[in-house]
Protein backbone atom coordinates (compact mmCIF):
# COMPACT_ATOMS: atom_id res chain seq x y z
CA UNK A 1 0.00 0.00 0.00
CA UNK A 2 1.46 3.33 -1.05
CA UNK A 3 1.80 5.70 1.89
CA UNK A 4 2.50 9.43 1.61
CA UNK A 5 2.96 11.80 4.54
CA UNK A 6 2.55 15.55 4.30
CA UNK A 7 3.81 17.93 6.97
CA UNK A 8 1.10 20.56 7.37
CA UNK A 9 2.18 22.03 10.71
CA UNK A 10 4.75 21.91 13.52
CA UNK A 11 7.43 21.75 10.79
CA UNK A 12 10.34 23.95 11.93
CA UNK A 13 7.95 25.61 14.37
CA UNK A 14 6.23 24.45 17.57
CA UNK A 15 2.50 24.86 17.03
CA UNK A 16 -0.11 23.90 14.45
CA UNK A 17 0.68 20.19 14.67
CA UNK A 18 -0.85 18.44 11.61
CA UNK A 19 0.43 15.39 9.70
CA UNK A 20 -1.59 14.00 6.81
CA UNK A 21 -1.13 10.38 5.79
CA UNK A 22 -2.47 9.10 2.53
CA UNK A 23 -2.63 5.31 2.81
CA UNK A 24 -4.12 3.77 -0.30
CA UNK A 25 -7.49 5.47 -0.51
CA UNK A 26 -7.58 6.50 3.17
CA UNK A 27 -6.66 9.99 4.43
CA UNK A 28 -5.59 10.05 8.09
CA UNK A 29 -4.84 13.34 9.87
CA UNK A 30 -2.64 12.94 12.94
CA UNK A 31 -3.26 15.99 15.14
CA UNK A 32 -5.30 19.01 14.15
CA UNK A 33 -3.75 21.99 15.93
CA UNK A 34 -3.93 25.75 15.58
CA UNK A 35 -0.95 28.00 15.01
CA UNK A 36 -0.11 30.26 17.94
CA UNK A 37 3.05 32.04 16.74
CA UNK A 38 2.12 35.58 15.76
CA UNK A 39 3.91 35.38 12.40
CA UNK A 40 2.17 32.10 11.47
CA UNK A 41 -1.40 32.72 12.62
CA UNK A 42 -2.47 33.55 9.07
CA UNK A 43 -2.23 29.81 8.35
CA UNK A 44 -5.21 29.29 10.65
CA UNK A 45 -7.26 31.31 8.16
CA UNK A 46 -5.80 29.80 5.00
CA UNK A 47 -7.88 27.12 3.23
CA UNK A 48 -6.85 23.70 4.50
CA UNK A 49 -4.31 22.18 2.06
CA UNK A 50 -6.74 19.36 1.16
CA UNK A 51 -10.54 19.44 1.12
CA UNK A 52 -11.62 18.74 4.72
CA UNK A 53 -14.35 16.39 3.49
CA UNK A 54 -11.62 14.19 1.94
CA UNK A 55 -10.18 13.39 5.39
CA UNK A 56 -11.50 10.07 6.72
CA UNK A 57 -10.32 10.15 10.32
CA UNK A 58 -8.41 12.36 12.79
CA UNK A 59 -6.14 10.95 15.49
CA UNK A 60 -5.36 13.37 18.33
CA UNK A 61 -2.28 12.87 20.47
CA UNK A 62 -3.56 15.18 23.23
CA UNK A 63 -5.76 18.11 24.18
CA UNK A 64 -3.38 21.08 23.93
CA UNK A 65 -4.73 23.53 21.36
CA UNK A 66 -1.65 23.32 19.16
CA UNK A 67 -2.63 19.67 18.66
CA UNK A 68 -6.45 19.71 18.70
CA UNK A 69 -7.54 23.35 18.44
CA UNK A 70 -8.24 23.43 14.70
CA UNK A 71 -10.83 20.61 14.82
CA UNK A 72 -13.93 22.87 15.03
CA UNK A 73 -12.72 24.84 12.00
CA UNK A 74 -11.99 21.64 10.06
CA UNK A 75 -15.48 20.34 10.87
CA UNK A 76 -17.17 23.62 9.90
CA UNK A 77 -15.42 23.37 6.52
CA UNK A 78 -16.55 19.84 5.77
CA UNK A 79 -14.81 17.17 7.85
CA UNK A 80 -17.44 14.72 9.11
CA UNK A 81 -15.46 11.69 10.34
CA UNK A 82 -14.36 10.50 13.76
CA UNK A 83 -11.65 12.12 15.87
CA UNK A 84 -10.09 9.55 18.21
CA UNK A 85 -8.25 10.30 21.45
CA UNK A 86 -7.97 8.85 24.96
CA UNK A 87 -10.87 9.30 27.42
CA UNK A 88 -8.97 11.89 29.50
CA UNK A 89 -7.98 13.79 26.35
CA UNK A 90 -11.61 13.79 25.27
CA UNK A 91 -12.75 15.34 28.55
CA UNK A 92 -10.01 17.97 28.44
CA UNK A 93 -10.54 18.72 24.72
CA UNK A 94 -14.20 19.50 25.41
CA UNK A 95 -13.04 22.10 27.92
CA UNK A 96 -10.12 23.51 25.92
CA UNK A 97 -12.03 23.84 22.65
CA UNK A 98 -14.99 25.61 24.25
CA UNK A 99 -12.63 27.91 26.13
CA UNK A 100 -10.72 28.60 22.92
CA UNK A 101 -13.92 29.59 21.08
CA UNK A 102 -14.95 31.84 23.98
CA UNK A 103 -11.56 33.60 24.05
CA UNK A 104 -11.51 33.98 20.25
CA UNK A 105 -14.97 35.56 20.29
CA UNK A 106 -14.07 37.94 23.12
CA UNK A 107 -10.78 38.90 21.46
CA UNK A 108 -12.54 39.54 18.13
CA UNK A 109 -15.11 41.79 19.81
CA UNK A 110 -12.41 43.68 21.73
CA UNK A 111 -10.21 44.17 18.64
CA UNK A 112 -13.16 45.20 16.51
CA UNK A 113 -14.06 47.96 18.97
CA UNK A 114 -10.43 49.06 19.30
CA UNK A 115 -9.84 49.16 15.54
CA UNK A 116 -13.02 51.14 15.05
CA UNK A 117 -11.94 53.57 17.75
CA UNK A 118 -8.45 53.91 16.24
CA UNK A 119 -9.71 54.02 12.65
CA UNK A 120 -7.58 51.13 11.40
CA UNK A 121 -7.77 47.49 10.34
CA UNK A 122 -5.60 44.57 11.41
CA UNK A 123 -3.83 41.96 9.26
CA UNK A 124 -6.45 39.25 9.99
CA UNK A 125 -10.27 39.20 9.90
CA UNK A 126 -11.75 40.59 13.11
CA UNK A 127 -13.76 37.41 13.57
CA UNK A 128 -13.31 34.32 15.71
CA UNK A 129 -11.70 31.41 13.86
CA UNK A 130 -14.66 29.41 15.17
CA UNK A 131 -17.53 29.92 17.59
CA UNK A 132 -18.87 28.02 20.56
CA UNK A 133 -21.60 26.68 18.27
CA UNK A 134 -18.90 25.29 15.95
CA UNK A 135 -17.36 23.54 18.96
CA UNK A 136 -20.69 22.06 20.03
CA UNK A 137 -21.19 20.77 16.49
CA UNK A 138 -17.82 19.02 16.41
CA UNK A 139 -17.82 17.52 19.93
CA UNK A 140 -19.84 14.41 18.88
CA UNK A 141 -16.93 13.54 16.56
CA UNK A 142 -14.63 12.99 19.55
CA UNK A 143 -14.44 9.25 20.23
CA UNK A 144 -12.55 7.69 23.17
CA UNK A 145 -9.96 4.94 22.78
CA UNK A 146 -7.96 3.62 25.72
CA UNK A 147 -4.22 3.10 25.92
CA UNK A 148 -2.89 -0.11 24.34
CA UNK A 149 -6.17 -0.86 22.55
CA UNK A 150 -5.86 -1.46 18.81
CA UNK A 151 -8.12 0.70 16.63
CA UNK A 152 -9.08 -0.61 13.19
CA UNK A 153 -9.13 2.25 10.67
CA UNK A 154 -10.00 0.12 7.64
CA UNK A 155 -8.00 -1.43 4.78
CA UNK A 156 -5.93 -3.32 7.34
CA UNK A 157 -4.58 -0.12 8.92
CA UNK A 158 -4.50 0.01 12.72
CA UNK A 159 -3.63 2.64 15.32
CA UNK A 160 -2.66 2.12 18.94
CA UNK A 161 -2.40 4.89 21.54
CA UNK A 162 0.37 4.74 24.18
CA UNK A 163 1.05 6.89 27.25
CA UNK A 164 3.25 9.88 26.33
CA UNK A 165 3.78 11.08 29.92
CA UNK A 166 3.26 14.67 28.72
CA UNK A 167 -0.12 15.78 30.11
CA UNK A 168 -3.07 13.80 31.42
CA UNK A 169 -4.25 11.47 28.63
CA UNK A 170 -1.48 12.44 26.19
CA UNK A 171 -0.54 9.78 23.66
CA UNK A 172 2.04 8.51 21.26
CA UNK A 173 0.36 6.86 18.28
CA UNK A 174 1.69 3.77 16.51
CA UNK A 175 0.20 3.19 13.06
CA UNK A 176 0.56 -0.12 11.24
CA UNK A 177 0.00 -0.02 7.47
CA UNK A 178 0.02 -3.10 5.18
CA UNK A 179 3.03 -3.01 2.83
CA UNK A 180 4.14 -5.65 0.29
CA UNK A 181 2.90 -8.62 2.29
CA UNK A 182 4.21 -7.16 5.54
CA UNK A 183 3.56 -3.86 7.29
CA UNK A 184 5.04 -0.43 7.82
CA UNK A 185 5.01 0.87 11.39
CA UNK A 186 4.85 4.65 11.74
CA UNK A 187 5.39 6.10 15.22
CA UNK A 188 4.17 9.60 16.08
CA UNK A 189 5.71 10.78 19.32
CA UNK A 190 3.23 13.59 19.96
CA UNK A 191 4.77 15.65 22.75
CA UNK A 192 7.22 13.48 24.65
CA UNK A 193 6.99 13.78 28.42
CA UNK A 194 9.80 13.52 30.94
CA UNK A 195 10.86 10.61 33.07
CA UNK A 196 10.50 10.80 36.86
CA UNK A 197 8.18 13.80 36.73
CA UNK A 198 5.37 14.26 39.28
CA UNK A 199 1.76 13.15 38.87
CA UNK A 200 2.00 11.11 35.64
CA UNK A 201 3.59 7.88 34.47
CA UNK A 202 6.78 7.96 32.39
CA UNK A 203 6.57 8.10 28.58
CA UNK A 204 6.29 4.77 26.76
CA UNK A 205 9.43 3.35 25.12
CA UNK A 206 9.26 1.39 21.86
CA UNK A 207 11.43 -1.38 20.49
CA UNK A 208 10.50 -1.14 16.81
CA UNK A 209 9.31 1.41 14.24
CA UNK A 210 10.00 1.83 10.53
CA UNK A 211 9.37 5.57 10.55
CA UNK A 212 9.42 7.98 13.47
CA UNK A 213 7.89 11.47 13.59
CA UNK A 214 9.18 13.05 16.78
CA UNK A 215 9.12 16.40 18.50
CA UNK A 216 12.23 18.49 19.26
CA UNK A 217 11.00 21.48 21.27
CA UNK A 218 14.01 21.32 23.59
CA UNK A 219 16.30 19.44 21.23
CA UNK A 220 19.29 21.67 21.95
CA UNK A 221 19.17 22.07 25.73
CA UNK A 222 18.80 20.39 29.11
CA UNK A 223 16.30 21.11 31.90
CA UNK A 224 16.92 21.70 35.58
CA UNK A 225 16.12 18.72 37.78
CA UNK A 226 13.17 18.64 40.19
CA UNK A 227 15.23 19.75 43.19
CA UNK A 228 16.27 22.87 41.30
CA UNK A 229 12.63 23.53 40.36
CA UNK A 230 11.55 23.55 44.00
CA UNK A 231 14.45 25.82 44.99
CA UNK A 232 13.87 28.27 42.15
CA UNK A 233 10.15 28.42 42.88
CA UNK A 234 10.90 28.99 46.56
CA UNK A 235 13.33 31.82 45.67
CA UNK A 236 10.76 33.52 43.42
CA UNK A 237 8.03 33.43 46.06
CA UNK A 238 10.23 34.53 48.94
CA UNK A 239 11.91 37.26 46.86
CA UNK A 240 8.60 38.83 45.86
CA UNK A 241 7.35 38.57 49.45
CA UNK A 242 10.42 40.46 50.72
CA UNK A 243 9.91 43.19 48.13
CA UNK A 244 6.20 43.47 48.94
CA UNK A 245 4.92 42.22 45.61
CA UNK A 246 3.22 39.29 43.90
CA UNK A 247 4.33 36.43 41.68
CA UNK A 248 2.44 36.19 38.40
CA UNK A 249 2.82 32.85 36.62
CA UNK A 250 1.52 32.67 33.05
CA UNK A 251 0.55 29.04 32.77
CA UNK A 252 -1.15 26.58 30.50
CA UNK A 253 -4.36 25.33 32.08
CA UNK A 254 -3.68 21.74 31.09
CA UNK A 255 -0.89 19.96 32.89
CA UNK A 256 1.34 22.90 33.74
CA UNK A 257 -1.01 24.48 36.29
CA UNK A 258 -1.47 21.14 38.04
CA UNK A 259 2.30 20.55 38.17
CA UNK A 260 2.88 24.01 39.66
CA UNK A 261 0.32 23.14 42.34
CA UNK A 262 2.22 19.92 43.02
CA UNK A 263 5.48 21.82 43.64
CA UNK A 264 3.78 24.55 45.70
CA UNK A 265 2.20 21.81 47.80
CA UNK A 266 5.64 20.23 48.28
CA UNK A 267 7.13 23.54 49.49
CA UNK A 268 4.26 24.03 51.94
CA UNK A 269 4.44 20.46 53.26
CA UNK A 270 8.19 20.86 53.81
CA UNK A 271 7.77 24.30 55.43
CA UNK A 272 10.05 25.89 52.83
CA UNK A 273 7.91 28.90 52.03
CA UNK A 274 5.80 31.34 54.01
CA UNK A 275 2.06 30.99 53.72
CA UNK A 276 0.82 32.68 50.59
CA UNK A 277 -2.49 33.01 48.82
CA UNK A 278 -2.41 30.95 45.64
CA UNK A 279 -4.97 32.00 43.03
CA UNK A 280 -5.88 29.84 40.06
CA UNK A 281 -7.39 32.50 37.82
CA UNK A 282 -8.59 30.39 34.95
CA UNK A 283 -12.01 28.77 34.69
CA UNK A 284 -10.47 26.33 32.26
CA UNK A 285 -7.66 25.34 34.64
CA UNK A 286 -10.21 24.85 37.40
CA UNK A 287 -12.28 22.50 35.24
CA UNK A 288 -9.20 20.60 34.04
CA UNK A 289 -8.07 20.13 37.64
CA UNK A 290 -11.41 18.43 38.30
CA UNK A 291 -10.67 16.05 35.40
CA UNK A 292 -7.35 15.19 37.06
CA UNK A 293 -9.15 14.35 40.28
CA UNK A 294 -11.22 11.58 38.68
CA UNK A 295 -8.47 10.01 36.57
CA UNK A 296 -6.48 8.52 39.42
CA UNK A 297 -5.66 5.51 37.20
CA UNK A 298 -3.27 7.74 35.22
CA UNK A 299 -1.29 8.90 38.29
CA UNK A 300 2.12 7.52 39.19
CA UNK A 301 2.59 5.75 42.52
CA UNK A 302 3.96 8.79 44.38
CA UNK A 303 0.95 10.90 43.42
CA UNK A 304 -1.49 8.16 44.42
CA UNK A 305 0.23 7.96 47.82
CA UNK A 306 -0.07 11.74 48.35
CA UNK A 307 -3.79 11.63 47.60
CA UNK A 308 -4.31 8.62 49.89
CA UNK A 309 -2.56 10.45 52.76
CA UNK A 310 -4.80 13.51 52.40
CA UNK A 311 -2.12 15.75 50.89
CA UNK A 312 -3.54 16.24 47.42
CA UNK A 313 -1.86 19.15 45.61
CA UNK A 314 -5.29 20.16 44.36
CA UNK A 315 -6.75 21.02 47.78
CA UNK A 316 -3.99 22.52 49.99
CA UNK A 317 -4.62 25.44 52.43
CA UNK A 318 -4.43 28.88 50.84
CA UNK A 319 -5.45 27.64 47.39
CA UNK A 320 -8.26 29.75 45.92
CA UNK A 321 -10.08 29.15 42.65
CA UNK A 322 -11.08 32.37 40.86
CA UNK A 323 -13.86 31.07 38.68
CA UNK A 324 -15.86 34.21 37.97
CA UNK A 325 -14.90 37.53 36.38
CA UNK A 326 -15.56 39.27 39.72
CA UNK A 327 -13.21 36.82 41.49
CA UNK A 328 -10.56 37.61 38.90
CA UNK A 329 -10.95 41.38 39.22
CA UNK A 330 -10.72 41.14 43.00
CA UNK A 331 -7.19 39.72 42.72
CA UNK A 332 -5.99 43.04 41.31
CA UNK A 333 -6.55 44.58 44.75
CA UNK A 334 -4.05 42.11 46.28
CA UNK A 335 -0.77 44.01 46.14
CA UNK A 336 1.51 41.55 47.92
CA UNK A 337 1.82 37.96 49.08
CA UNK A 338 -0.07 36.40 46.18
CA UNK A 339 0.93 33.73 43.69
CA UNK A 340 -1.33 34.26 40.67
CA UNK A 341 -1.47 31.41 38.16
CA UNK A 342 -3.39 32.45 35.05
CA UNK A 343 -3.66 31.63 31.36
CA UNK A 344 -2.51 31.78 28.75
CA UNK A 345 0.91 30.24 29.14
CA UNK A 346 2.51 32.34 26.40
CA UNK A 347 0.55 35.51 27.34
CA UNK A 348 -1.27 35.44 24.00
CA UNK A 349 -4.71 35.90 25.60
CA UNK A 350 -6.78 35.21 28.68
CA UNK A 351 -6.81 36.66 32.18
CA UNK A 352 -3.03 36.72 32.64
CA UNK A 353 -2.90 39.88 30.53
CA UNK A 354 -4.86 41.78 33.18
CA UNK A 355 -2.47 40.57 35.90
CA UNK A 356 0.49 41.61 33.77
CA UNK A 357 -1.03 45.09 33.47
CA UNK A 358 -1.28 45.25 37.28
CA UNK A 359 2.16 43.81 38.06
CA UNK A 360 4.64 44.20 35.19
CA UNK A 361 5.23 47.93 35.94
CA UNK A 362 5.96 47.12 39.63
CA UNK A 363 9.58 46.39 40.71
CA UNK A 364 8.15 44.60 43.76
CA UNK A 365 6.52 41.86 41.68
CA UNK A 366 7.92 38.93 39.74
CA UNK A 367 6.70 37.58 36.40
CA UNK A 368 7.69 33.92 36.48
CA UNK A 369 7.66 31.92 33.25
CA UNK A 370 7.41 28.17 33.63
CA UNK A 371 6.96 27.04 30.05
CA UNK A 372 8.16 27.41 26.51
CA UNK A 373 7.55 30.82 24.94
CA UNK A 374 7.18 30.49 21.16
CA UNK A 375 8.72 33.02 18.83
CA UNK A 376 6.33 35.90 18.16
CA UNK A 377 4.43 35.65 21.46
CA UNK A 378 4.18 38.30 24.18
CA UNK A 379 5.82 35.89 26.62
CA UNK A 380 8.85 35.53 24.34
CA UNK A 381 9.07 39.32 24.02
CA UNK A 382 9.15 39.70 27.81
CA UNK A 383 11.76 37.01 28.54
CA UNK A 384 14.00 38.39 25.77
CA UNK A 385 14.31 41.62 27.74
CA UNK A 386 11.82 44.09 26.27
CA UNK A 387 11.86 47.42 28.14
CA UNK A 388 8.19 47.97 27.40
CA UNK A 389 5.38 45.82 26.03
CA UNK A 390 1.97 46.36 24.51
CA UNK A 391 -0.85 44.67 26.45
CA UNK A 392 -4.56 45.08 25.73
CA UNK A 393 -3.86 48.02 23.42
CA UNK A 394 -1.71 49.98 25.91
CA UNK A 395 2.07 50.20 26.37
CA UNK A 396 3.55 49.37 29.80
CA UNK A 397 7.12 49.60 31.13
CA UNK A 398 8.68 46.31 32.23
CA UNK A 399 9.90 47.00 35.77
CA UNK A 400 8.98 43.71 37.46
CA UNK A 401 11.62 41.04 37.98
CA UNK A 402 11.47 38.57 35.08
CA UNK A 403 12.34 34.98 35.93
CA UNK A 404 12.10 31.63 34.18
CA UNK A 405 12.17 28.00 35.31
CA UNK A 406 12.77 25.52 32.50
CA UNK A 407 12.44 22.47 34.75
CA UNK A 408 8.66 22.66 34.73
CA UNK A 409 8.55 21.74 31.09
CA UNK A 410 6.35 18.79 30.17
CA UNK A 411 8.57 18.28 27.11
CA UNK A 412 11.60 16.01 27.15
CA UNK A 413 14.96 17.76 26.87
CA UNK A 414 17.82 16.82 24.52
CA UNK A 415 19.06 13.85 26.54
CA UNK A 416 15.55 12.58 27.26
CA UNK A 417 14.65 12.80 23.56
CA UNK A 418 17.75 10.77 22.71
CA UNK A 419 16.92 8.18 25.36
CA UNK A 420 13.40 7.83 23.98
CA UNK A 421 14.24 7.39 20.30
CA UNK A 422 17.34 5.24 20.79
CA UNK A 423 15.31 2.72 22.80
CA UNK A 424 14.48 1.24 19.36
CA UNK A 425 16.27 -2.08 18.91
CA UNK A 426 16.93 -1.54 15.20
CA UNK A 427 17.50 1.51 13.04
CA UNK A 428 14.26 2.95 11.63
CA UNK A 429 14.14 3.68 7.92
CA UNK A 430 13.85 7.38 8.66
CA UNK A 431 13.33 9.80 11.56
CA UNK A 432 11.49 13.07 10.90
CA UNK A 433 12.29 15.82 13.42
CA UNK A 434 9.30 18.12 13.94
CA UNK A 435 7.65 20.41 16.52
CA UNK A 436 10.74 22.53 17.14
CA UNK A 437 12.01 25.90 16.01
CA UNK A 438 14.64 25.60 13.26
CA UNK A 439 17.74 25.79 15.47
CA UNK A 440 16.71 23.20 18.13
CA UNK A 441 15.26 20.89 15.47
CA UNK A 442 18.39 20.96 13.30
CA UNK A 443 20.67 20.69 16.32
CA UNK A 444 18.86 17.60 17.54
CA UNK A 445 18.80 16.07 14.05
CA UNK A 446 22.58 16.55 13.79
CA UNK A 447 23.13 15.04 17.24
CA UNK A 448 20.96 12.00 16.44
CA UNK A 449 22.71 11.44 13.10
CA UNK A 450 26.16 11.58 14.70
CA UNK A 451 25.20 9.28 17.56
CA UNK A 452 23.36 6.63 15.53
CA UNK A 453 24.16 7.03 11.83
CA UNK A 454 20.40 6.91 11.10
CA UNK A 455 18.62 8.71 8.26
CA UNK A 456 17.24 11.89 9.84
CA UNK A 457 15.66 14.99 8.36
CA UNK A 458 13.91 18.20 9.45
CA UNK A 459 10.91 18.66 7.12
CA UNK A 460 9.61 22.08 6.18
CA UNK A 461 6.00 23.21 6.05
CA UNK A 462 4.28 21.55 3.10
CA UNK A 463 6.94 18.88 2.52
CA UNK A 464 5.88 15.38 1.51
CA UNK A 465 7.57 12.01 2.02
CA UNK A 466 6.93 8.58 0.48
CA UNK A 467 7.01 5.88 3.17
CA UNK A 468 8.06 2.79 1.21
Amino acid sequence: MQTTMRFLGAAQNVTGSRYLLGCGGLNILVDCGIYQERQLRARNWDPFPVPPDSIDVVLLTHAHLDHCGYLPRLASEGFSGRAYCTPASLEIARISLMDSAHVMTEDAEFKSKRHKREGRTGPYPVLPLYTEEDVRNCLPMLTPIGYEKQLDLGQGITATFHDAGHILGASMILLKVPQDGGENTILFSGDIGRRNKPILEDPTLFSQADYVVMESTYGDRLHEDSADVDSLLEDAIEGAARRGGNVVIPSFAIGRTQEILYHLNTLLLEGRTSKVSVFIDSPMAIRVTEVFKHHRELFDEEMKELVDEGHSPFTFPGLKMAGSVDDSKAINYVRKGAVIIAGSGMCTGGRVKHHLVSNIPRPESTILFVGYQAEGTLGREIIEGANQVRILGQTYPVRAKIAQIDGFSAHADKDELLTWVTSLDDAPKHVFITHGEPEPARSFADTLKKQTGWDVSVPRYGDSAELT
